[in-house]
């Protein structure tokens, strides 16, 4: 299995207001030396994150202890730049699972989807709610659901639907990357070719 499954997903969420936050922004390119997935989350949002001597910003918002949980959610157009896998690969391994915008980068959508992110892509008016929701309280829950594609602030009720490829709703439901959907297909595969040899 490449990644955790994800179906409904109950969370506090991080809040980061800001727009047209770019793949540099979010792990800058001095951190892309490594292949492997681990140890990117380490670096995200770095420059944000810490001083030029390591200490933390006080007034960045993964340093306030106020705000935690699985959802971050981000501004307009999210993730645009350059195409650089590492970005997801520094949201999942710091321990996010869902990231929640108006508009996506499309490569950096795919690139989530590829590895168990779920980007949800609601409309501006919904997004503003959900910022003034955990801006009111920092405890306030959204409840993502993949299955029925509907994200819900759960202390009003309140909830928008999203819109999702179902191959890769399928891939997400089940934990599977594109190998791993293939592999889930091997028995399939086999009597396909068995059948066409005779």
């Amino acid at each position: 299995m490449a990644y955790d499954k994800f179906t409904v997903l109950k969370s506090t969420a991080v809040p980061l207001p800001i727009e047209n936050v770019d793949t540099d922004q979010i792990i800058p390119a001095r951190f892309l030396k490594a292949t492997k997935r681990e140890g990117f989350g380490d670096n995200l949002f770095r420059d944000w994150r810490f001083n030029g001597d390591d200490s933390p910003k006080q007034d960045f918002v993964l340093n306030n202890p106020i705000y935690s949980g699985k959802i971050l959610v981000g501004g307009h157009n999210f993730g645009s730049g350059s195409s650089r896998e590492h970005a997801a690969w520094a949201i999942y391994d710091y321990g996010f699972r869902c990231v929640v915008s108006s508009f996506f980068a499309d490569i950096f959508k795919g690139n989530s989807l590829n590895i168990g992110i779920l980007p949800v892509q609601i409309s501006p008016e919904f997004l503003d709610k959900i910022f003034l929701a955990i801006e009111a309280n920092p405890d306030t829950e959204l409840e993502v659901n993949l299955p029925e594609q509907k994200i819900t602030i759960l202390a009003t009720g309140e909830s928008e639907s999203f819109d999702i490829n179902g191959y890769k709703k399928h891939n997400l439901m089940n934990g599977f990357d594109d190998i791993d959907y293939l592999q889930s297909m091997k028995e399939d595969i086999r009597k396909f070719e068995t059948e066409r040899m005779y």
